[in-house]
């Protein structure tokens, strides 16, 4: 049994090392591990880096950025190239526990129609949203995501437990609507029924949209509470930047008009036409993008 780590990379220099060094430790049993990092064309000096530091690392540098999805597509090709019966997909800007991996596994070997499984999620100490609110002793056990939920009707994704103190309330493993594309696990028989990533998403969405479409084929989507992780959150993108306007403006009609239920459908269509008229610029331009099929990187990367 082989499992493999998908990295991508886009100018991590600050917080890959960290990333890496913790997958470097994590145990793995008698599976194969092996660390895919993919480069999406970074210009700081992380490439360098991953060379020096970590020469067993499966370094691939693309030569444009590719995105999230096309970009994690290039690891995951590889990963089941080399015959992996798990992908596990971790944003560089995570460090994960030792022992994360193999609760991971020991999730799908409970769980065994299920096909998407993630760890419980926290706060990188000094990455909360609210970090005043909490007490030194706290910092490291709050909560990013503990299981996802899905308003349908709304089409708002949500994260459970978000800024909650961990004190075991969601020690329990659950199904849940969606898995965070932070780290997620992925048999690798899934993209054998549901394809890779969607590229049309560039950023943002596209695991949902994968997670959507293994639901739709059957398999289940599991939250593993004995996993644990840690996210120094939006560290790539930047917390409110107008990458963000653009790509989640964009990619939420392209989601939402494929799954959503039809009311929420046409609620979407008059949100899009209100943005359009009255929203900032880059969400103005998201929409004008999405109705006129200009997907992939769009007009922000253009």
């Amino acid at each position: 049994m082989r499992i493999s780590a998908v990295v991508l990379n886009f100018n991590g220099a600050e917080y890959i090392s960290r990333c890496l060094e913790s997958l470097s430790r994590v145990k793995h049993g008698a599976y194969f591990f092996d660390i895919y990092v993919i480069d999406n064309n970074s210009w700081d000096d992380s490439v360098k880096l991953v060379q020096n530091k970590f020469p067993n690392a499966n370094l691939t540098i693309n030569q444009t950025n590719l995105g999230f999805a096309e970009g994690n597509n290039v690891g995951i090709r590889l990963a089941l190239e080399n015959k992996s019966d798990f992908v596990w997909i971790v944003n560089p800007d995570v460090y994960v526990a030792p022992d994360s991996l193999l609760n991971l596994l020991a999730g799908a070997d409970n769980y065994k129609n299920a096909g998407i499984f993630s760890p419980k999620i926290y706060f990188a100490p000094g990455y909360e949203f609210h970090r005043d609110r909490y007490a030194k002793k706290d910092l490291g056990r709050v909560i990013w995501y503990a299981g996802g939920n899905i308003d349908w009707n709304n089409l708002i994704a949500s994260h459970r437990g978000v800024d909650q103190v961990d004190t075991g309330q969601f020690d329990h493993d659950i199904e849940t609507d969606f898995v965070s594309g932070a780290c997620m696990l992925i048999r690798s028989r899934v993209f054998s029924t549901t394809g890779l990533l969607d590229p049309k998403y560039y950023l943002y969405f596209e695991e949902n949209d994968l997670c959507q479409r293994a639901r739709k084929f059957g398999w289940r989507l599991m939250y593993i509470c004995q996993s644990v992780v840690w996210h120094a959150n939006a560290q790539s993108t930047g917390v409110g930047s107008s990458l963000q306007d653009y790509y989640i403006t964009r990619n939420r009609l392209l989601f939402g008009l494929r799954y959503a239920p039809l009311r929420t459908k046409l609620s979407l269509v008059k949100q899009s036409l209100n943005l359009y008229l009255s929203g900032r610029p880059w969400q103005r331009r998201a929409v004008l993008d999405y109705y006129t099929n200009n997907l992939g990187a769009g007009s922000y990367q253009s």
